[in-house]
């Protein structure tokens, strides 16, 4: 198998190292470390290195920094670090230790160190334990960097197999943890194992400063390599309870890019062999109370996706709506709410959002975050308070019913990770009468449209009331009007059928005959007393010119209702004769069947007949 382009680079880099190493001090300060493992976590393509460290004070004098030493080609794809320390023989509760970039002298210049400092300076023969946790971008590098749709991805990892420090090391370990799957091919050095997805090297021991023994994995891993070419995040601070947020990302497969053409055919029947190496949807965790969540792109709405919620998370399953294979990118937006309570606070006088910093998705890589914090207009006195350096420009939206625009603040870094989606904080001062400006301009916006109708409506806009025309629109206004009336008749009717419904139901749940006749005596007089009501409006109804449409509905209506009112009462004579009579409820729905097919027929056409003359 030919060499990969990087290992060829890597080994010119050692020969560098070593010689450069050979020239440099063989101790920094008195310090070693007593003990050194280290995790590698190659299951996704961000690479995370956890090294815990002993380390011991053999010198005269207290230290209060300890440095931590990276090739040069490993520092510049070196994303997050972070390191916990804590003094005595045995592991303690650690504390967060600050780390900045040093350039000591008498070191090799390939390369790069970084000083943690220590809470308080180690004491001779004291020992110090320190975790240190190194998160990688752009590390797993593909390799065939093309690859055919059935094809998995193979990739290479390169690193140290001996911890490389400014220190003497007296025993070393090192553990890879691999996604599974075949590997092709590793560094053999004395104590290495490889056991199931764990690839293991050492014990090594008495190791002098500056070790450093290449070592290249090549394994199988097809999990997503999803790289975020940019992901602009809106955060929208509403103080009317709402926080909202807008992600536009723009999202490539970064692995090994697809050789010839695709199969769709292929893929939909054995997408987990003829698409391996693709990835069909992403994880994006959402805070607990996200509410109005939505996931598009330019095209419109997708429906390809799947949202899960409970009380301690939200989790959304986004896919897109093709899968992704390597060089394949794609563009799409996820948006949801959050409560204000949740992420505004008050804190001396100010408002501050506490809100964490990267994306939702889970193992995404970001080349470029941009965050916009959008205030409320009329927010003052903006500070911000990140965890990590960033670019922090401002610069103003405007929206609706805005006047002189809202502050937005914008953070923009490079190469986010997971490990970067700590919580941030915006603060600002806003005052609560400004939350009365836009409310008392809709006031006054909706008085002034209201008195401009009145104003209108009064205005007599007419050359002559005695003209034919307004005459026809009095009498259409008083044919409404009777219209209205018999609709309101109507809908007691038929308030009247479903009482006699209810009561058919009470009798055969609690057997009350006597309620049961009691019921169908009041519909009965009720019904002779609405048609007494009816029979005025029906005339006026019929006497006037302007009802010559409508007039033939309301007959019909008129005759329908009748008749189903005679067919209700007869279904409900029958039911109640024959629950007196004791019958069996199979025989009393064979007695009704054939009513209950005409009720519901004539219901359907009275009830069409009502809304045909709403219409009108």
């Amino acid at each position: 198998m030919a060499t990969p382009p990087p290992l060829r680079r890597v080994a010119a880099l050692v020969l560098l190292l070593l010689v450069a190493a050979a020239s440099a001090p063989t101790a920094r300060a008195d310090l070693v470390v007593t003990r050194a493992d280290r995790k590698v976590d190659l299951t996704s393509h961000i690479v995370r290195v956890l090294t815990s460290l002993k380390v011991e004070n053999s010198g005269p004098e207290a230290v209060s920094q300890f440095l931590l030493a990276f090739p040069n080609v490993q520092a510049k794809n070196l994303a997050a670090i972070r390191a916990f320390g804590t003094e005595g023989k045995v592991k303690g509760p650690s504390m967060v230790l600050p780390i900045e970039v040093v350039q000591p002298s008498g070191v090799p210049p390939e390369l790069t160190f970084f000083s943690a400092s220590l809470s308080e300076p180690l004491e001779k023969g004291k020992t110090l334990h320190l975790d240190v946790l190194t998160v990688f971008t752009h590390s797993v590098q593909p390799f065939p960097e093309e690859i055919t749709q059935a094809e998995s991805q193979l990739v290479v990892y390169q690193d140290s197999a001996q911890y490389l420090s400014p220190y003497p090391v007296k025993v070393q370990t090192l553990s890879i943890r691999l996604p599974g799957g075949r590997v092709e091919s590793y560094t053999k050095y004395p104590n290495t194992k490889l056991a199931e997805s764990e690839l293991k090297y050492g014990p090594y021991e008495d190791l002098p400063p500056f070790s450093y023994s290449p070592m290249v994995v090549h394994y199988e891993n097809n999990n997503p390599f999803a790289i975020a070419k940019e992901v602009i995040r809106e955060i929208e601070i509403s103080h009317w309870g709402n926080v909202q947020i807008t992600e536009h990302y723009n999202i490539a497969h970064g692995g090994a890019k697809l050789k010839g053409e695709f199969s769709r055919i292929d893929y939909q029947s054995r997408p987990y062999i003829r698409g391996v190496s693709s990835f069909r949807h992403l994880i994006a965790r959402l805070p607990p109370r996200a509410h109005s969540i939505y996931y598009r792109d330019e095209i419109g709405n997708i429906s390809t996706s799947h949202l899960w919620s409970d009380s301690k998370k939200t989790q959304l399953e986004v896919e897109p709506r093709f899968p992704l294979f390597g060089g394949w990118q794609t563009t799409f937006t996820i948006g949801y709410g959050l409560p204000l309570q949740d992420f505004v606070f008050n804190s001396d006088g100010k408002r501050f959002l506490n809100i964490t910093f990267g994306s939702p998705v889970e193992e995404i890589l970001i080349e470029k975050l941009i965050v916009k914090v959008v205030l409320p207009e009329g927010s003052k006195d903006i500070d911000i308070s990140v965890p990590f350096p960033t670019k922090q420009e401002q610069e103003v939206k405007y929206s609706h019913l805005d006047i002189s625009g809202r502050p937005v603040v914008v953070l923009e870094k490079p190469d986010v990770i997971p490990e970067h989606s700590l919580y941030f904080q915006v603060y600002y001062r806003f005052n609560n009468i400004s939350l009365l400006r836009e409310p008392m301009m809709l006031i006054t916006g909706f008085f002034l449209l209201f008195m401009a109708c009145i104003v209108y409506m009064r205005t007599d806009m007419s050359i002559s009331k005695n003209s034919p025309s307004y005459l026809a629109k009095v009498q259409w206004d008083e044919v409404q009007s009777i219209i209205q009336q018999i609709q309101a008749i109507f809908d007691q009717c038929l308030a009247a059928h479903d009482k006699l419904e209810t009561s058919l139901h009470e009798l055969s749940r609690s057997g009350d005959v006597k309620s049961c006749k009691a019921a169908r005596k009041a519909a009965d007089a009720q019904f002779k007393e609405l048609a007494k009501e009816l029979k005025p409006l029906l005339t006026s109804l019929q006497s006037s010119s302007q009802s010559y449409q409508i007039w033939p509905k309301v007959e019909e209506l008129v005759a329908k209702e009748r008749e189903l009112q005679d067919k209700l009462m007869t279904r409900h004579s029958t039911v109640v004769d024959s629950f007196e009579k004791k019958l069996r409820g199979q025989d009393v729905e064979n007695r009704i069947a054939a009513q209950q097919q005409k009720v519901a027929a004539l219901r359907q056409e009275v009830e069409s007949l009502l809304e045909y003359i709403s219409e009108i």
